[in-house]
């Protein structure tokens, strides 16, 4: 559920903002000014070190649990803000844990979602022939995204018959098919081995794709995603913006240990690839040791803002 603002985005594509947002608990002090905007059709990509908040600032956006300063905005096609007080169905959320209904087929987990949106206990008891066949409707667009992401051989399987790999995909296309206004995946494939990994980052690249024919064809993009991980290859490979969450920065001079909570210090594009290319993560390298020496050392605290420099 959001809260209407008056305030209108002059930039339509702006679809999500974070504005000076903080978190804390009691004395422990988490995120701190956190300054974002994420564009339609963008795959965003958060790293940083562990217990820097990566999951803390993705549960903020969900609205699970809002922060205690600043504020989160969804913005509509309209570009009217909204300000985010708990969840809703424009900010989709897939989990690392499959969050599959295990009496439930694939293409019935996936329909579920619709299912209870749209319709009432009422309304399906007392408009049980209108329901049915709102139903299949429902199911008909379940099998079709199962079957984009390569799942067509197995919707009527039920999770305990699938791979973790089938399952996260089936979570994906379940979250997929609320059409949210942005993806929020929490380090969805950190369970899985490299294999399954990789055949699931590929459809991340899959979905840029669509978004890049969706630009050729001069309609909006379909899928913007945000993605926490602890991975930097993976954020630098499905991502085409990366950015930094880091506990380590100098605050005032004053050092690391007067920190108020970690922060954005690494903000910029990363390349674009090809789903069906090779995977060339040596050409990852320069970027790669830039964000680890940025991000990930204490021994060298970063200055703020410097390499804030990701534009459009």
């Amino acid at each position: 559920m959001v809260r209407a603002s008056e305030e209108t985005m002059m930039d339509k594509d702006i679809i999500l903002e974070c504005s000076e947002l903080a978190q804390w608990f009691g004395d422990n002090k988490v995120l701190f000014d956190i300054n974002l905007q994420i564009e339609r059709g963008q795959i965003v990509a958060v790293v940083g070190p562990s217990g820097c908040g990566k999951s803390t600032l993705l549960r903020a956006i969900v609205g699970t649990h809002p922060a205690r300063g600043g504020d989160i905005y969804v913005i509509d096609g309209e570009g009217t803000k909204r300000v985010v007080e708990t969840p809703g169905r424009d900010r989709g959320i897939v989990y690392q844990r499959y969050s599959l209904f295990p009496f439930m087929t694939a293409r019935e987990n996936v329909a579920i979602g619709p299912v209870l949106d749209k319709t009432s206990i009422p309304g399906r008891i007392f408009g049980y022939f209108k329901f049915r066949e709102f139903k299949k409707t429902v199911l008909e667009e379940a099998d079709a995204l199962l079957t984009r992401m390569g799942l067509g051989h197995a919707l009527h399987q039920y999770p305990a018959q699938m791979s973790g790999g089938m399952r996260q995909r089936v979570a994906i296309a379940q979250a997929l098919i609320m059409r949210p206004s942005i993806l929020l995946l929490d380090e969805p494939f950190g369970a899985l081995d490299e294999a399954t990994r990789e055949d699931l980052q590929r459809l991340l690249l899959g979905l840029y794709q669509e978004n890049e024919e969706a630009r050729a064809q001069d309609v909006p993009a379909p899928h913007t995603i945000f993605i926490v991980t602890h991975e930097l290859n993976e954020a630098l490979y499905v991502g085409d913006r990366v950015l930094g969450l880091s506990q380590y920065w100098d605050w005032k001079g004053e050092g690391l240990d007067a920190c108020p909570g970690a922060t954005i210090l690494y903000d910029k594009a990363a390349p674009i690839f090809d789903p069906d290319g090779q995977r060339d993560f040596e050409s990852l390298r320069a970027q790669r040791a830039e964000i680890r020496a940025l991000v990930f050392e204490p021994e060298t605290p970063t200055p703020r803002h410097i390499h804030v420099t990701y534009s459009s």
